[in-house]
């Protein structure tokens, strides 16, 4: 099982070289959206590895919350559309 993943053009593209997953990792731009609404911050990234334990789909992506009453609140996703509107979802919960 592939578990690892790099962006190649913006698309998630299996890595099964530990190496050179590492060596991207590292370097790569893995911000999808950043948004800071006083002290609080909404973070969306590409996680880089496959966080569905093998049930599904590939969940590459994650969205949390950083300060404020909502603070670590996370949700992961498949699909980048997917990541994006569970980032509008976080920032609304932030907004007043």
């Amino acid at each position: 099982m592939i578990d690892k993943y790099i962006l190649v053009y913006g698309k998630p593209t299996p890595c099964d070289d530990l190496m050179a997953w590492a060596q991207w990792f590292e370097v790569a731009d893995r911000i999808v959206q950043r948004d800071i609404v006083g002290d609080v911050a909404v973070s969306t990234v590409f996680l880089g590895m496959d966080h569905s334990f093998g049930q599904g789909a590939p969940v590459l992506w994650e969205t949390m919350i950083f300060g404020g009453q909502h603070d670590h609140y996370q949700e992961r996703y498949s699909p980048l559309a997917a990541a994006r509107a569970g980032h509008a979802k976080a920032l609304a919960r932030i907004t007043p």
